[in-house]
């Protein structure tokens, strides 16, 4: 292995089962088998033979039963999906590697994976990833057996789940879910543009009804149906309101059967396999970033992580905004869209370049954190289709926490300089634990099958801190009318670790 070879993508491969349990346990698939299928059709993409022989470093992405802690498993538990995988696709790899959570993973395994690469350490990497949530959720549903149970004697590196991402203030206040959290961002966005809450729908449809025309013609969409901008925007029983501002198909979908892979390896290692030309993409730019919890984060109507992830891989590439001519941004809530668009400087009303390759996570599928692995082998795709091109593939990670982005083209490199990473200076922000008058900065209202339950807020002291609360009985109908209440001044009442606001 020499270093300073050039990496380079060469495989990619997708999956896909619309297997929810209606017909009885025979076809059901698993994790395992979704990450096999996919790296299988990797490894014929490259259209050369003997590549899982050549496979040094098999990486895969965390599925959701083991990206929380104490996580039920009630199918069984596969122990080791690095080994099992490496096993079924007939590869033995002196490298397994089980990725921590977020889904920033994909893009950042390939930035790390062509680092390695670079610096001589590794040859060919795998990467792959899946979900079976559709499976998991209808097999309960129906009452049918599957079994997902498995391991290999194989040894490898467990990254674990990575820190907490909610501090304790979140948690007491009832911010424990990812809508919650992506609603206050959205609803400081929608402050910001002097919209109401019917306005803002209306802007998050605008945004999301092109992603749905792409799902409907993607082989590998979950949900491969287009939705008009008056069904995206109106509440409704196939469109109920979870968090205010968002409605269902808002709302990234984990219901969802589908895996992905691809391949990294050297350039001279793709000669020696005598992969084609046209087979290979590069990396020309990798940037990654990082924030801490929400709570204490300067600003909510964008993404500092985003911000420094995008500018490090366009510089390392030596290409601008202008030059990309596809994207494949994460979508897992419109304001990732909005933020991402903002931080590139794309006026996404206007610019004819689609933001999406796959059909985001609403609509081609949100498989946890394995998402942005399809949008790398969309990219792929397209790139092969568009000789010389330059496309960006932004991955997103809890809260716009951590980011990984990834800049390619079929053009070879002149230079290969390894994945940039950047995390926000420490501006420490005090969280008020004391009665207080404040502006409210940004706010939801969560629902439930009864309707709206709770509304929470963040506002802002005159000295700066920053105050959680929960909303009054009185206070939750002021948050549910459809004008802003961003800017308005509240009282807040503390007792124990919880607030409780009224409007003042």
């Amino acid at each position: 292995m020499a270093k300073g070879d050039l990496p380079v993508l060469v495989g990619v491969g997708q999956s896909l089962s619309q297997w929810d349990g209606t017909a009885g346990p025979a076809g059901a698939p698993s994790p395992l088998s979704l990450m096999v299928d996919a790296s299988k059709a990797a490894l014929a993409d490259t259209g050369a033979a003997g590549i899982a022989g050549a496979i040094d470093t098999l990486a895969v992405v965390r599925i959701f039963e083991d990206s929380v802690r104490g996580a039920p498993h009630p199918h069984g538990h596969n122990t080791n999906l690095p080994g099992t995988l490496a096993r079924d696709i007939g590869a033995s790899p002196a490298n397994l590697i089980y990725e921590t959570v977020g889904g920033q993973s994909p893009q950042a395994l390939v930035n790390e994976m062509a680092a390695k690469v670079f610096e001589g350490e590794i040859e060919c990497a795998l990467i792959s990833g899946s979900e079976a949530n559709r499976a998991s959720k209808g097999a309960r549903r129906h009452g049918v057996e599957i079994n997902w149970a498995d391991s290999a004697d194989a040894e490898y590196e467990d990254r674990g789940t990575g820190p907490m991402m909610l501090s304790r203030e979140e948690i007491k206040h009832g911010i424990v879910a990812p809508a919650y959290f992506y609603a206050m961002f959205e609803n400081a966005i929608a402050a910001r543009e002097g919209r109401s809450r019917s306005q803002h729908r209306k802007a998050m449809a605008e945004l999301f009804q092109p992603f749905t025309a792409v799902a409907a013609k993607n082989p590998y969409s979950q949900f491969p149906v287009e939705h008009s901008i008056e069904f995206l925007s109106t509440p409704s029983k196939g469109n109920y309101e979870y968090a205010d501002p968002f409605l269902k198909w808002f709302i990234a979908q984990d219901a969802v059967n589908q895996g992905a892979a691809a391949i990294v390896m050297s350039s001279s290692k793709a000669d020696e396999l005598g992969i084609a030309e046209d087979k290979r993409v590069y990396l020309h730019g990798a940037g990654e970033g990082s924030d801490d919890f929400i709570s204490v984060r300067p600003r909510l109507d964008g993404s500092f992580a985003m911000e420094a992830a995008i500018s490090r891989a366009l510089e390392q590439s030596g290409k601008t905004t202008a030059d990309m001519a596809h994207f494949d941004l994460y979508s897992c809530f419109p304001c990732a869209v909005f933020s991402s668009t903002q931080a590139l400087g794309v006026d996404w009303k206007t610019d004819k370049r689609p933001l999406t390759l796959t059909g985001g996570l609403p609509f081609f599928g949100g498989p946890g954190n394995n998402y942005s692995l399809h949008g790398i082998a969309e990219m792929v795709a397209k790139l092969r289709g568009d000789a010389g091109a330059f496309g960006l593939v932004l991955a997103n990670g809890g809260w716009m926490t951590k980011e990984a982005v990834g800049v390619y083209s079929t053009s070879k490199p002149a230079e290969f300089t390894p994945v940039a990473r950047y995390a926000r200076p420490t501006e420490e922000i005090d969280i008020c634990s004391e009665d207080c008058v404040a502006k409210l900065e940004t706010f939801t209202v969560t629902h439930g099958k009864e309707g709206p339950n709770k509304g929470i807020i963040f506002a802002r002291l005159p000295d700066g801190r920053r105050a959680l609360a929960n909303a009054s009985p009185a206070a939750l109908a002021v948050l549910r009318e459809d004008a802003s209440p961003v800017g308005r001044s509240v009282k807040i009442t503390v007792e124990g670790e919880t607030g409780t606001f009224d409007f003042a």
